[in-house]
């Protein structure tokens, strides 16, 4: 098995592939999401519903948007938290997860 920072080198981590939540809810609320697409897929026209599909879609890439920013601050934010624990200079890990980018 390799170590991470292997894995990191060689491009085999991917963390938005490898993240299903374990909520019980999150079964059921895709079962529920499958089943009202379907129902609009069945009620409106294939013009119609295609442009449900370019809605979901445009959805799908802010939402994948959100949490690559949600991620990228949670590691920063966790290695805010070292770098504090591991030096006792408690402003400098602040100052660490308020640098990059702003998007």
């Amino acid at each position: 098995m390799e170590s991470i920072l292997e894995s990191l080198y060689h491009g085999n981590l991917h963390p938005d592939e490898n993240i299903i939540p374990d909520d019980p809810q999150y079964s059921i609320l895709r079962k529920r999401v499958s089943d009202i697409i379907e129902l609009w897929k069945d009620r409106h026209s294939a013009e119609e519903f295609d442009e449900l599909e370019a809605l979901l879609d445009l959805y799908g890439q802010t939402h994948g948007m959100e949490l690559a920013s949600s991620f990228k601050y949670g590691f920063r934010l966790g290695a805010g938290i070292m770098v504090e624990i591991l030096t006792g200079e408690e402003e400098l890990g602040s100052r660490l997860i308020s640098v990059g980018d702003k998007t």
